[in-house]
């Protein structure tokens, strides 16, 4: 996996938060530089950390699973990425609670990087420099979320779920470029 390949799914990964984080801009009447900040570094910090945690479980399971790694990385990316399009489709509730507290953030930063800990899970199966990734995944993410908590105090809930079907659409995409490069160019 290349670093255009990376940069495409930290972009990827990352539109959950964004949504997310759009939603508690939304939240609250002011946002302030903490606001960003904090929904930036607890986003932007588990996205980072799912993936290393994956990665770890992964490598434990590296030689029974070699064979088929591409397949797994395919069915995993694609779960993934059908996920958050069906959920950007069916729609629901986001929090939208004004703290930006721990008791609040914890759990949002979870559920939003669950799916990073499955894409961690493929980087051991793949030829992926971890620290590069989870750096690159934990700073798009940063990024992202901080600018996602101004869109959302801005404009609202106009790009929520595209952002959520993009996310899912490039994930999808990696899986299936992953699997096609393995089964025809050996790689």
């Amino acid at each position: 996996m290349d670093l255009f390949d990376l940069v495409v799914m930290a972009i990827g990964l990352s539109m959950d938060a964004f949504a997310v984080s759009i939603c508690k801009g939304m939240s609250v009447s002011r946002i302030k530089p903490a606001h960003i900040a904090t929904v930036g570094i607890y986003f932007g910090g588990f996205q980072a950390l799912m993936p290393l945690i994956g990665y770890m479980l992964g490598k434990q399971f590296e030689s029974v699973i070699t064979d088929v790694d591409h397949w797994i990385a395919f069915v995993l990316l694609g779960i993934i990425g059908g996920n958050m399009i069906r959920e950007a489709i069916k729609g629901g509730d986001e929090p939208s609670d004004d703290s930006f507290s721990f008791k609040t953030m914890l759990p949002l930063a979870i559920a939003t990087s669950i799916d990073a800990l499955a894409v961690g899970v493929t980087f051991a199966f793949l030829r992926v420099n971890i620290l590069t990734a989870v750096a690159l995944i934990g700073a798009t993410t940063f990024a992202i979320s901080g600018a996602g908590v101004a869109i959302g105090n801005s404009f609202g809930m106009k790009y929520k779920s595209k952002s959520e079907i993009l996310g899912g659409v490039i994930l999808i995409m990696l899986g299936c470029k992953i699997l096609i490069g393995h089964l025809f160019f050996g790689g």
